[in-house]
């Protein structure tokens, strides 16, 4: 029916095509992350199929988002007037929320072609059978999933542990798995660390080279770590993710923390650095964030379904993806796997209605244009530092105003002066109980809240 190039190939021309330059990365200093929901159903004609062809499809992509950022715990607000979760997958989930309330506006209207149909409850409607969504990001959900193994002929793209930090005293006492001096390191771009970073002729798609800092004058090959070195429980979160025989020295790293009560990542250098299977935050500069992973989020709409509490409401069953498509980038089809379902097969007593589902996974080979490896292939050795774009952008198959574009939680271009007026004017009315543009006669309808 269809394939996983395909659904990428459809991804990218729609964002080339359908989104506006504002809020994209400045070309050759920024990158981001890509992620949308596709729609496919049967074409409207099918009467040249024939027992020996498979059937046609349509395919349309219905929701789509972009962001790599997410805000920490002191700017969260109550009044729920900015957006926690700014990553390209939550945004592009957001956006599908705002086609599916769309879609069941259709369906209340008597429109035909509304993708819900009436359930067998009244007053509640169920997604058409012959539809199903398929999920794209270009590059694997941080957190789990991120946490694939490294074979001995590929290169770390993060920082290396240095084989004594992890016995640090200092470090142990404060729980803090990073380095701060090290990672500091790192973000400088006039540090000898950042200075040794190249990309190499041979690493594929722009991988950069990182070279141990744990000692600056020893040699410039990075730290091995073979298998002796790790226990019998380390080695089995990391064997069963690589290719038969082959000899597994790290794992790709992801800045997602374990969230509090979790059994923390032991930092060990090399292939035992990450505990696999727990839950975890998205990182933030200095300021611990409440988002979940993506890695965790999609496993809970595995779990629960798409269209979120509210619009479970009207619906007599939960939306499903009926399958995830990840970008060319690092990945591991196990880990995938292990994140969005196998961690789920535990979970009973269930609403009916849900279930854990076995979603499909594929990987496309293309490589989004304004990834991180596509950009820093593009750039080289060019001036200045490489960047994530501070920007997102919210796009939806809906009439009205279908395209957003965020920074900072805010709409892009929001001054201080506007949020603190905002700030006041919301405070104003929940004094008085008034909505904007309302009267006394008339009640405040309920509050949305921007960050589900």
């Amino acid at each position: 029916m269809w394939t996983a190039d395909e659904i990428a190939r459809l991804c990218y021309e729609h964002y080339g095509l359908r989104l506006p330059k504002q809020g994209k990365p400045e070309p050759n200093r920024e990158w981001t992350l890509l992620a949308a929901m596709v729609k496919i159903q049967p074409a409207a004609d099918q009467a040249c199929n024939s027992p020996d062809k498979p059937a046609q499809v349509t395919k349309e992509v219905v929701s789509m988002g972009t962001g790599t950022k997410c805000i920490g715990q002191s700017k969260m607000r109550k009044s729920g007037d900015i957006l926690n979760d700014s990553h390209a997958e939550i945004i592009a989930r957001r956006s599908f929320q705002r086609y599916l309330l769309h879609q069941l506006h259709l369906a209340a209207a008597l429109k035909e072609d509304s993708i819900f149909v009436p359930g067998t409850r009244r007053g509640l409607w169920k997604l058409r059978p012959d539809l199903l969504f398929v999920f794209f990001s270009s590059h694997t959900p941080c957190g789990d999933a991120s946490i694939i193994p490294m074979l001995e002929f590929e290169d770390q793209p993060c920082c290396p542990v240095s084989r004594n930090w992890a016995n640090n005293p200092s470090v142990k006492a404060s729980g803090n798995l990073e380095a701060p001096e090290d990672k500091r390191k790192c973000e400088d771009p006039d540090s000898p660390v950042t200075k040794k970073m190249r990309l190499e002729p041979g690493t594929p798609d722009g991988v950069a080279h990182h070279q141990s800092f744990g000692n600056q004058e020893s040699s410039p090959d990075p730290p091995s770590v073979s298998r002796c070195n790790l226990t019998t429980e380390e080695l089995a979160t990391v064997t069963g993710m690589a290719p038969s025989g082959a000899k597994v020295v790290d794992v790709y790293r992801t800045g997602a923390k374990c969230v509090p009560g979790e059994a923390g990542d032991s930092g060990k250098p090399g292939a035992a650095y990450h505990q696999v299977g727990l839950l975890r935050v998205k990182p933030g500069r200095g300021d611990r964030t409440s988002s979940m992973s993506c890695s965790d989020k999609l496993a809970r709409w595995n779990v629960l379904g798409c269209q979120g509490a509210l619009l479970m409401h009207f619906l007599e069953e939960p939306i499903y993806l009926s399958a995830v498509v990840i970008g060319k980038c690092p990945y591991s089809q196990e880990a995938m796997q292990r994140a969005l379902t196998g961690r789920c097969h535990n979970i009973s007593a269930l609403p009916k209605g849900f279930a854990v589902q076995e979603v499909k996974i594929q990987q496309s080979g293309l490589l989004f244009e304004q990834s991180r490896c596509a950009v820093q292939v593009k750039r080289a050795d060019g001036p200045g530092r490489l960047v994530p774009c501070g920007a997102a952008i919210s796009w939806s198959a809906v009439p009205e105003q279908p395209l957003d574009v965020t920074a900072n939680g805010f709409p892009q271009g929001t001054t201080k002066k506007g949020i603190q007026s905002l700030q006041a004017s919301m405070a104003r009315q929940e004094c008085i109980g008034l909505h904007p543009g309302s009267n006394p006669e008339n009640p405040r309808p309920p509050k949305q809240n921007m960050r589900t």
